[in-house]
């Protein structure tokens, strides 16, 4: 994979994607990963067009289901479905049926009876997701499940560091902070493991218990040793919401110790980019003037979060055809032009 800077899709070459949902990182090959990649990299011109819409999924519904609040990820994903002209339909708990004691299970059925095309889902308990396959017919993208994974942004996360420094192999990528509450902490160590790059966690020993050196990674309790020689440094967010009682002395010391400062950055490679899945704490893991310098990518990594999740409901509802046989009707290229038709 090395070298490869300007990814496009080619429409007309055997593919690599076969799944019917997109749940985690762990499953995907290595070459299902790049498939993902390639086809987000033509998705993102896209976004670049006088008018952002084609009519690549019209005529196809996706449905939002976030049990937990989210901005950012719930965002991109619509915009990504309304730029492939599918009908979107947003859920949340708090004006649905569920706050009237409802079960997730029926809120599941009901929303199946709809008949949707796809559902984007979010849930505070692992494996969420992976149930709800059990009992609908529609295409399943986890949007985030507990501390489980969340595939989608280790995916942008790739394709933007692919921009940015022309590969996936043989960097160091060191993820610092709340691992153990963390997600999307899960989905990059397995990305970064398939790609053939050095994965470094970091982070204070109760958020980082022995359990995760049974992981292809190396974890060490200092962060001048994450960050020395690193190619990519990824700042977690705290996630005080999820402890049960403050697992370090204070929010202070923290920072003191594993915030991400201009000083610390001394020690990563000239270059480095660093990257933030967000909201940021600033103040807390990451220091403002390091948010916002020169080899911050935090916002590049927004604007790839739809070019992936476009890339992702085309591959699931229907584009995966293109790729598998060229004859089907997703190799038509119109379906990559603002050309409707008739």
């Amino acid at each position: 994979m090395t070298g490869r800077t300007e990814p496009t899709l080619d429409m007309t070459s055997p593919g690599q994607w076969h799944r019917r949902h997109l749940l985690a990182i762990e499953p995907l090959s290595r070459e299902e990963i790049l498939t993902v990649l390639d086809v987000a990299a033509a998705m993102k011109e896209v976004s670049q067009r006088d008018v952002k819409k084609v009519p690549a999924l019209r005529g196809k519904t996706v449905v939002l289901l976030f049990f937990e609040p989210s901005t950012r990820t719930r965002t991109s994903f619509e915009i990504a479905a309304k730029r492939l002209s599918a009908d979107t339909v947003s859920f949340s708990v708090s004006t649905s049926s569920v706050s009237k004691g409802e079960t997730f299970l029926d809120t599941v059925l009901n929303i199946q009876a709809m008949a949707p095309d796809a559902i984007v889902v979010r849930h505070r308990s692992a494996g969420a997701p992976h149930f709800i396959t059990n009992y609908i017919d529609a295409c399943v993208i986890n949007a985030g499940d507990g501390s489980h994974e969340h595939p989608t942004q280790a995916l942008l996360d790739a394709m933007t560091v692919r921009e940015r420094l022309g590969r996936l192999d043989g960097l160091k990528v060191a993820i610092v902070g709340d691992i153990l509450h963390s997600r999307v902490a899960r989905s990059n160590v397995f990305l970064w493991h398939k790609m053939g790059s050095e994965v470094w966690l970091c982070g204070p020993p109760t958020l980082l218990p022995p359990v995760f050196r049974r992981w292809p990674v190396r974890v060490t309790y200092r962060l001048e040793e994450a960050l020395e020689g690193a190619d990519v440094v990824m700042v977690l967010r705290l996630q005080l919401e999820r402890h049960v009682s403050l697992r370090f002395p204070s929010v202070r010391e923290y920072f003191q110790r594993y915030g991400l400062t201009r000083e610390r950055l001394k020690y990563a490679k000239e270059g480095v980019l660093i990257m933030h899945p967000g909201p940021m704490n600033r103040g807390i893991e990451i220091e403002s003037e390091v948010a916002d310098g020169p080899y911050s990518v935090i916002l590049y990594q927004v604007a790839n979060g739809i070019a992936v999740r476009m890339a992702v409901l085309y591959l699931l509802l229907g584009g995966a055809a293109s790729l598998i046989n060229p004859t089907g009707p997703g190799s038509d290229p119109r379906y990559l032009t603002t050309d409707y038709g008739p």
